[in-house]
């Protein structure tokens, strides 16, 4: 079931009647206590459906809730390959970068710093992202002033709705309410620098800036079962960047939840962002959006449309800090 918010009043998606349905005074219109209640919730939104007396609604818009954490993981393997690669072509010397191109053509390999490190392959790893400054869809998204390289990533966020703590992966896929689309918005210049220079490497101030979440929410009994299944693409005015799907991440989703609530709570309203499907973003691309560009990110959720979050980048700050080598970082 498709749900979000609409004026304050929280709304189902009718598609036999095809429009907006408002079905949330049960759980006093929020949505995170909606999905806690599971099918059961979806049962009584669709006995509202065939109610005389339901109230229409118009389609949602703002935040569909406001995210208590947010954790971002990388479940694809090859992202994390992709992204090294074009860090170092958009962003290494002529040294580095012919050093990368000898080292494939001699072994036929990646070269090892490239490569994720050996708890990337045993366990589902995150980082924690900045929940309070997710934006909603159609928002404009602020430049900001240390940066002059953003990039999108087209990610698949699921929502948590019932408490999990040390669990088993099982347990974790229980505690899973929901999904929604997610924009990593990255600064990749500073990225790069912090991934070389940095204390805490490259996912601080590079990440923390702004994300993205869909209006929509689709219920977890439509999604869990063909998460492994879905469709995304990525369109910057109109024009198709970026196609790619879900299948075959390194690790399942109950098993990132079980990591993440491993010696900790995770509980209702909190965001497990999946990591950037294959080659939906500009990096492993070497092409990146530019001021005043609209980014559009699809994924095929559920039945009908794909659910979707647009942003426009906001102007480039005239006092922008100017990163090393961003000369090759400019869109194709």
């Amino acid at each position: 079931m498709k749900l979000g918010i609409d004026r304050g009043s929280l709304v189902a998606w009718d598609p036999d009647g095809e429009e907006w349905v408002v079905v949330g005074e049960p759980w006093n219109h929020d949505l995170p206590a909606f999905l806690a209640d599971g099918e059961e919730a979806v049962r009584k939104a669709e006995r509202t459906f065939t109610n005389p007396e339901r109230v229409s609604g118009r389609a949602p818009s703002g935040l569909p809730f406001t995210p208590a954490s947010l954790r971002a993981f990388a479940l694809w393997e090859s992202h994390m390959i992709n992204g090294a690669k074009g860090m170092v072509a958009a962003f290494g010397s002529p040294g580095v970068r012919r050093l990368v191109r000898g080292f494939e053509a001699v072994t036929g390999r990646v070269p090892p710093p490239l490569r994720p490190r050996a708890n990337y392959y045993r366990e589902p790893q995150f980082y924690m992202g900045n929940h309070r400054s997710v934006l909603p869809d159609e928002a404009e998204v602020a430049w900001p002033s240390f940066a002059q390289v953003l990039d999108f990533e087209l990610e698949l966020g699921v929502v948590i709705a019932r408490e999990a703590r040390d669990c088993t992966p099982a347990e974790g896929l229980a505690a899973i309410g929901g999904f929604v689309v997610m924009n990593d918005w990255t600064a990749r210049d500073l990225q790069w620098d912090d991934t070389r220079r940095g204390t805490f490497g490259g996912v601080v101030k590079a990440k923390t800036f702004a994300g993205a979440m869909s209006a929509v929410v689709v219920t977890a009994d439509e999604v869990l079962p063909r998460w492994r299944e879905l469709t995304g693409r990525v369109l910057v005015n109109g024009e198709v960047w970026a196609q790619s799907s879900t299948a075959s991440p390194l690790h399942d989703l109950g098993a990132a939840v079980a990591y993440a609530a491993r010696g900790e709570s995770v509980g209702p309203g909190e965001v497990l962002s999946s990591g950037t499907l294959p080659g939906c973003c500009g990096l492993e691309m070497r092409r990146f959006p530019r001021p005043g560009d609209e980014v559009r990110l699809e994924l095929e959720l559920g039945a009908g449309k794909p659910v979707t979050v647009t942003n426009t980048l906001g102007a480039r700050p005239r006092r922008a800090t100017q990163a090393r080598h961003t000369e090759v970082a400019r869109r194709k």
